[in-house]
């Protein structure tokens, strides 16, 4: 009994010392051994749970294995010369640009004329603005190219549209001036441009590319000023067009001796022998107005191939700048135009006697000398140039007596003389001195003010100032309505 006992108390592996007998033997060598293989065999708790790393070979010299060579690094490319640059990613999705200008140039050199004609809301660009456009691309065959029409949307009111063919709907929806700039310059660059009256429909042009242009430059600043936030991208609306000559078929038929009571385009065609009756004006409302334009353009184009016979009147685009108006002109005329008064006017030419220097004279465009050659001479002579007609003008160079339209009707009407391109040139030889200005004719000195009068407040006269509403009676304020003021001014 007590040999069992003894027996299961060294298998137990570790009763408590409570209930171990003081007087038991300690336990041997062997046994604490295989105590310490099972407790090093034994898992601990929660070993599974942890990432184990896994230890390297050790030789039996107890050193470790050579580490793995490392990759070589591969040698980086070389940076490119200054000449050359990196192709971005981006340049395979985007179309090559050689090509295009290649068939841009190609379609200039296979159409090399462009006809233009256009709507407009006035007569002059600095005031008015283009409702439509067209041009048709031609070459000496008479072969149509690259076709243009578009619908422009005015700042301003676009006029009846009996005038232009288009409802309020057409117009309110039509991109303005600055969206079709690149086209069209695409379209007249390099090209010799046709149209009727150049300084009507050239000035127009120009006036709306360089007000396109402004506009653009505008936003373009506020943008880097950081006002407009929301328009990351520059504006580049186009330029001014660069064509390579610009023919005008109404100074064509000036040249050629054909004239026509009505100046527009279907008026000088029909005097040119073509077949262009004029349409009603409710005919042309209830037509298209992409048809009727279209129309007006083969016309020019009918009308240049008529005149390509005889003198044809042709101008680069620096040769000519706006006056005033805005109207495309040479700078003879506008030289002459913008130039002080040389001498004092002695009135209307009189028939029979010599021209005298100081006159003002107006060129009618009904004659066959160049208009720069006649104003030219006349401003040598020391003769005064003027664009408009008035009562104060002296002569018209015109070489048509009957069925007088525009200038020489006008002249015929207020008693001023008319007198051929060659009749002036001749008389220019035989000119006579200017008469001394009369007395009555020269401006009144100013008074001086007295020191008196300069004192804020004081004096008779301010006081007077201050009942009728400012200086010389004209008050800023209050306009007159009526009265005397109104009579005055009409």
């Amino acid at each position: 009994m007590r040999d069992t006992t003894l027996s299961l108390m060294n298998n137990t592996p570790g009763p408590s010392p409570q209930h171990t007998p003081a007087s038991a033997p300690a336990p041997s060598p062997a046994t604490v051994a295989s105590r310490h293989a099972a407790r090093s065999t034994a898992p601990k708790p929660g070993a599974e749970q942890r990432r184990t790393r896994p230890r390297r070979a050790v030789r039996p010299s107890g050193e470790p294995d050579a580490a793995k060579p490392k990759p070589k690094p591969k040698p980086k490319p070389h940076p490119p010369a200054h000449h050359e640059r990196p192709a971005a990613p981006e340049a395979a999705n985007k179309k090559p640009q050689q090509p295009q200008q290649a068939e841009s140039s190609t379609d200039a050199a296979d159409y090399p004329y462009v006809a233009l004609t256009l709507q407009t809301t006035g007569i002059h660009p600095s005031t008015g603005r283009i409702v439509t456009i067209d041009a048709i691309a031609f070459n000496d065959a008479g072969e149509q190219g690259q076709l243009f029409h578009a619908v422009l949307k005015p700042d301003i009111d676009a006029g009846p549209r009996h005038l232009h063919g288009l409802s309020t709907t057409d117009i309110e929806q039509a991109p303005a001036f600055g969206k079709i700039l690149k086209s069209l310059d695409k379209l007249i660059d390099g090209r010799t441009l046709i149209v009727h009256d150049l300084p009507y429909t050239w000035g127009f042009l120009v006036a709306e590319a360089r007000r396109a242009m402004m506009a653009a430059a505008r936003q373009n600043r506020a943008r880097n000023r950081g006002r407009n936030k929301g328009r990351r991208r520059r504006q580049k609306v186009g330029h001014v067009p660069t064509p390579v000559r610009i023919i005008d078929t109404l100074a064509t038929s000036y040249a050629q001796q054909v004239r026509s009571n009505d100046v527009r385009l279907g008026g000088v065609a029909k005097q040119s022998g073509l077949d262009a009756t004029p349409k009603a004006s409710v005919e042309r409302a209830g037509r298209p107005e992409p048809e009727t334009s279209r129309e007006d353009t083969e016309l020019l184009i009918a009308l240049y191939r008529q005149q390509e016979g005889g003198t044809i009147r042709s101008y680069a685009p620096e040769d000519v700048r706006a006056d005033r108006f805005g109207l495309q002109r040479s700078h003879v005329r506008v030289d002459a135009a913008e130039a002080p008064v040389q001498h004092h006017n002695p009135g209307k030419y009189e028939p029979g006697k010599e021209l005298r220097r100081g006159m003002e004279i107006v060129v009618a465009p009904e004659i066959l000398e160049d208009p720069d050659t006649i104003i030219a001479a006349l401003m040598r002579e020391e003769l005064n140039y003027s664009e408009k007609l008035t009562r104060e003008s002296s002569l018209v160079v015109c070489n048509v007596t009957t069925d007088l339209v525009g200038k020489p009707m006008h002249a015929h009407r207020k008693g001023i003389p008319l007198m051929s391109d060659a009749a002036f040139l001749d008389a220019l030889t035989r000119i006579e001195d200017a008469e001394p200005e009369p007395e009555s004719a020269k401006p009144a000195p100013r008074a001086q003010r007295s020191p008196q009068n300069n004192k804020k407040g004081g004096g008779k006269n301010n006081k007077r100032r201050r009942r009728r509403g400012g200086r010389g009676g004209r008050g800023r304020g209050r306009r007159n309505s009526g009265g005397s003021a109104g009579k005055k001014n009409d």
